[in-house]
């Protein structure tokens, strides 16, 4: 297998985008990466979504965007796992590439939700979940991360005011980047009056509905090297799966599948959890950024939100997490997700992440989940030169 590297990366700022369709947006997002990585077209493009179906009534993505990006001809097509769907693409890309039979891939996550109203979003999010035992019952997908949430707080006595340090640090990131939709700070006594959307999620636990799309250029490692920029490295891509629905868990807080795709994503890289500079978290509700923390050996069961609250994982901290704004301040355009959290990844390791910049960030991990923690990917990123 060879060595795979990033060669370029782009994005489209994340928000209301009422004019831009998902054409436009993938479009955009590649042209970038394809300038950024100095070439014409990719041998291949893998589109990650969730939602389209749903809320564009429109399938076929690959050949969608690859046409209208002017690379018509060549191979195409869709990767779908939930809020997962852009880490699994960018998982799909990387066996190809190392493979040996495809030399240049191009990823792109693009989503477009704002177009629809609340109901019909939360009926096509609801989708992620099991539709014959959680969905048929009217569980939304706030209201079951409500449930894993409220029992995270009784089994370990932890007070909810205390998870706002998440959010408090992901706004504060936010400010900085200017394709985040919530580039504005926010303190814990604003947490702790936002209005409730399935207690005890508050506005402030939850992200936020819409649009967006970020792309990357994959290559074999002798090529990224003759490039006139940092290369980066894919050291690991690890993904795992549980049961879709919440009930059927023998342990709800345990997030088995994020466990999974690390431990095997160490492995491959050959590191431990105290070797990583930054660590991208799916932050999608605050407590997923607690059990993903502590599914990747970041924290013991219970202490994730105490050591947020201590300061550990704001960007001078001792790790680093959502860098850039996270899913609450930058935005989770779902399937387009988990390659934001890479092209985050990759801007830390380039250096070029500007006042939001991770001193000496050389090694870094990103954690896609999709679902309630049904299917987890687990990326491992290096700088080597």
């Amino acid at each position: 297998m060879r060595d795979v590297a990033v060669i370029g990366i782009g994005q489209t700022p994340i928000g209301e985008l009422w004019d831009l369709s998902l054409r436009e947006l993938g479009a955009n997002a590649l042209q970038q990466a394809a300038l950024d990585a100095g070439i014409e077209k990719p041998d291949a493009l893998f589109v990650a979504n969730m939602l389209a179906t749903r809320l564009s009534n429109q399938a076929h993505l690959g050949t969608l965007v690859a046409d209208y990006s002017g690379w018509r001809g060549i191979e195409a097509s869709t990767v779908e796992a939930a809020c997962a769907s852009g880490g699994m693409a960018f998982q799909v890309a990387v066996r190809s590439v190392a493979s040996g039979m495809i030399d240049v891939a191009a990823v792109c996550g693009v989503e477009k939700m704002t177009d629809e109203t609340t109901a019909q979003i939360t009926s096509a999010l609801a989708t992620a979940s099991d539709a014959d035992f959680e969905g048929a019952h009217g569980a939304s997908f706030v209201a079951l991360n409500a449930l894993i949430m409220r029992r995270y707080m009784h089994e370990y006595k932890v007070p909810h005011p205390v998870f706002g340090a998440f959010s408090i640090n992901a706004h504060q990131n936010a400010v900085n980047n200017p394709n985040a939709m919530f580039r504005k700070a926010i303190s814990q006594a604003i947490y702790d009056r936002a209005p409730m959307i399935a207690d005890p999620i508050n506005l402030y636990d939850s992200s936020p509905i819409c649009d967006g799309a970020a792309a990357i250029i994959i290559a074999p490692m002798e090529m990224a090297r003759r490039l006139n920029k940092p290369v980066i490295r894919v050291r690991a891509s690890a993904s795992a799966t549980d049961t879709l629905a919440l009930a059927d868990r023998t342990q709800p807080l345990a997030l088995e599948a994020a466990a999974s795709s690390a431990r095997k994503a160490y492995a491959q890289a050959g590191v431990q959890p105290a070797d990583m500079d930054v660590f991208e978290v799916h932050d999608a509700f605050s407590i997923m950024s607690a059990l993903s923390l502590e599914a990747a050996g970041f924290a013991a069961p219970g202490t994730a939100p105490y050591r947020a609250q201590d300061g550990e994982y704001r960007l001078d901290g001792k790790l680093p997490i959502s860098t850039m704004g996270g899913l609450k301040g930058r935005g989770h355009p779902v399937g387009a997700t988990g390659v934001y959290e890479l092209v985050d990844l990759i801007t830390q390791l380039r250096g070029e992440a500007g006042l939001n910049q991770v001193q000496g960030a050389a090694l870094g991990m990103t954690q896609n989940i999709g679902g309630t923690g049904a299917t987890v990917v687990t990326h491992i990123l290096e700088r080597t030169a």
